[in-house]
């Protein structure tokens, strides 16, 4: 975190070399953030793209706020898929994810089935529970972080993401 806080003030200053290694540090994640909200790859790396062009051009406005600079990150991918949502008027779908090759062709089948009721389950949640879990289980973000990018207090996140397993649950013991 100490060098993260010398790259972004580096980065405040218009250093394009400290840019570049923000970049480098947080590209996977958001990458994989706008990725499980759109479900589109394409798509996703053109967002992905965006966020950090929106980054670089907003960053001198960055204050630091008691969260990490990725959760200012993924509240700038969040603002554009909420963007790309409106301005398409289309609901949010999770594709198949590609998973590691398993140890055969039965592994793999077994593999790609449970992916696909995940996310038949995921999809069976409102949009809020969604990103919850994702910036939970897939980020890896702490309630504090998930607070900032989604503008909720921590026991609200805490109540949305109970609902959302109870949820999870039952769709996963459905199918």
């Amino acid at each position: 975190m100490p060098e993260e806080v010398e790259l972004v003030r580096r980065a405040v200053r218009r250093e394009a070399e400290a840019f570049a290694r923000l970049y480098e540090l947080h590209l996977d994640e958001v990458f994989r953030y706008v990725y499980y909200k759109i479900g589109d790859t394409a798509e996703a790396e053109d967002l992905t793209e965006q966020v950090f062009l929106k980054a670089w051009e907003s960053i001198d406005r960055f204050q630091w706020r008691g969260t990490p600079f990725r959760a200012w990150l993924l509240r700038l991918a969040h603002n554009l898929v909420v963007d790309r949502w409106r301005g398409r008027r289309e609901t949010q779908s999770l594709n198949d994810v590609q998973s590691a090759p398993g140890p055969g062709p039965e592994g793999q089948a077994y593999k790609t089935l449970e992916v696909q009721e995940l996310r038949q389950a995921l999809c069976s949640l409102s949009a809020e529970q969604q990103q919850v879990i994702i910036l939970r289980f897939v980020e890896d973000l702490s309630y504090q972080e998930i607070a900032s990018i989604m503008g909720k207090s921590e026991g609200a996140l805490r109540v949305i993401q109970h609902r959302a397993l109870v949820n999870l649950r039952k769709a996963m013991a459905a199918s």
